[in-house]
């Protein structure tokens, strides 16, 4: 796996399209490059994910390098464009996250099965599906299946996301959606009671105030409570009930009370339609097949919340940190390895808490470029973090 070979196994993945959910041919083709670059086992698991394993499959450490597939929509012709800096190559998910992807594959298969088996550790390169739809499907299955009963629990995890090939991520920042949907009897628009869109302003007004207090002296972004209005719908249903939804999206810091946001999201909507509600926190569901819902004299509301993910942030003092530490040094001596934590969730929210070892995400890419029509990776920042990757997990099998 040199150098060509790494930006043709890069320019291959980010060519075929893998939106949420239609991600089947990028991981059979990926599954497909494993096996010729040599990995032990490479194969489509049961989620969909594309795995590759290099090592014994009974060594006594195991390292997962957990990145994703698929992509968000938004199709941006393939090319390499020359630049001032060098070649950049154009594509969804060039940045988010297939670069970091084929950088955890190539890296890998540089190491070779020689290197794994002669080492006696176990490295597992896993492409996810859904990690943009919000379920992380792929990452779930994974995080159940080295479950410390079936197979072993990792001795440490790499996340593959954009983070520069010369920093490191050490945290995301959790989440949770939450819906609110309030109906009424139809009514004229020059009658006394005010239209039911109301309410969703009345809901975040309520929201926004809740996180400015909440973040009273909590002066950087990742300790803060961070909410977004997602979308705003009305609808008219044929028993003549008028309908609003407000979908909201809310990033969450580092041990966030989930449960008391959820009763004070309750207690809100029990106090805008006067009804009175006996739940309490312990019965509250973050389960969107179980609403929340209230009914007052006029006004009907049902809240929904999914997808939660705490945050999660790993420790920089570990073998897997001061790994990136020495490979960096050994890469580009110049260099001084970055410590970022992000804004939003990755797949290190899924897995960190149930596996809870040293966790890091590393890849490529300027992740500002994530998500947006001008996405793109230099590939000369690309074969650098291939070799810092390929450096790193030397220096922590013999660390």
């Amino acid at each position: 796996m040199n150098e060509t070979a790494a930006v043709e196994l890069l320019r291959g993945l980010v060519a075929i399209p893998s939106l949420s959910h239609e991600e089947a041919a990028a991981s059979a083709w990926l599954v497909a490059q494993m096996a010729a670059a040599g990995y032990d086992r490479a194969f489509v698991d049961g989620a969909g994910n594309a795995v590759g394993e290099m090592g014994p499959a009974d060594a006594p450490r195991l390292l997962v390098l957990l990145g994703h597939i698929d992509t968000v929509p938004g199709a941006i012709p393939v090319r390499v464009e020359e630049t001032a800096a060098g070649p950049v190559l154009y594509g969804r998910g060039s940045v988010d996250a297939k670069g970091p992807l084929a950088t955890a594959t190539a890296a890998v298969a540089r190491l070779g099965s020689a290197w794994a088996h002669a080492q006696n550790v176990r490295l597992v390169v896993v492409g996810a599906v859904e990690e943009e739809a919000a379920s992380s499907k792929g990452a779930r299955f994974i995080r159940d299946r080295f479950d410390g009963v079936r197979e072993p629990l990792p001795a440490a995890c790499i996340i593959g996301e954009p983070s520069g090939w010369s920093r490191v991520t050490l945290g995301y920042k959790g989440r949770v959606l939450v819906e609110m949907e309030a109906s009424q009897p139809m009514a004229h628009t020059a009658g006394p009671d005010a239209g039911v869109a109301t309410v969703a302003v009345d809901f975040w007004n309520w929201l926004s105030a809740y996180a400015a207090a909440f973040n009273q002296g909590r002066d950087k972004a990742f300790d803060q409570l961070l909410p977004s209005l997602r979308g705003l719908r009305t609808f008219t249903d044929d028993a003549m009930h008028d309908h609003v939804v407000a979908s909201s999206g809310i990033r969450l810091p580092l041990a966030f009370a989930i449960d008391c946001f959820a009763q004070h999201a309750l207690d809100w909507a029990s106090n805008r339609t006067g009804a009175i509600t006996n739940l309490q926190s312990p019965n509250l569901t973050l389960s969107p097949s179980h609403p929340l819902t209230l009914s007052g004299p006029l006004t009907t509301i049902t809240l929904r919340f999914s997808a939660y993910e705490p945050a999660w942030r790993g420790d920089r003092s570990n073998p897997l940190v001061r790994s990136f530490l020495v490979a960096l040094r050994a890469v580009a001596p110049a260099e001084k390895l970055g410590f970022v934590v992000k804004t939003g969730t990755s797949d290190m929210n899924v897995v960190g808490p149930a596996w809870n070892c040293p966790i890091l995400a590393y890849g490529p890419g300027d992740s500002s470029l994530d998500h947006t029509p001008h996405e793109h990776v230099a590939l000369d920042e690309y074969w650098r973090a291939v070799c810092v990757l390929e450096a790193a997990l030397r220096e922590w099998v013999s660390g």
